[in-house]
């Protein structure tokens, strides 16, 4: 589903949920944020066995790496309570 013009608070919070900030500007028109973030950790693991005699031995190594990726949604309502405009913005690192 997606957010558009014209659509009530009701059906945003129903899509996307509660935001994390609710303000006003300067007309005193609601600007709601929304602030998510995920993260991602991945791991490598590579193995060896080697075996010498009656005597064993094992190795292991690896390594893993970590990224986040963040989404800031705004949405600006008009008068009337109805989204009058949006915008988005994604990082990662």
């Amino acid at each position: 589903r997606e957010i558009r013009i014209g659509m009530s608070g009701g059906d945003v919070a129903s899509i996307l949920g509660s935001p994390n900030i609710v303000s006003t500007d300067e007309e005193r028109r609601e600007v709601w944020i929304y602030d998510k973030i995920s993260q991602e950790v991945r791991y490598n693991k590579s193995g060896g066995y080697g075996t010498l005699i009656l005597i064993g031995g094992s190795s292991e190594s690896g390594g893993s790496s970590r990224s986040s990726k963040t989404l800031t949604v705004i949405i600006k309502f008009d008068h009337d309570g109805k989204v009058r405009d949006f915008a988005y913005h994604t990082s990662r690192f």
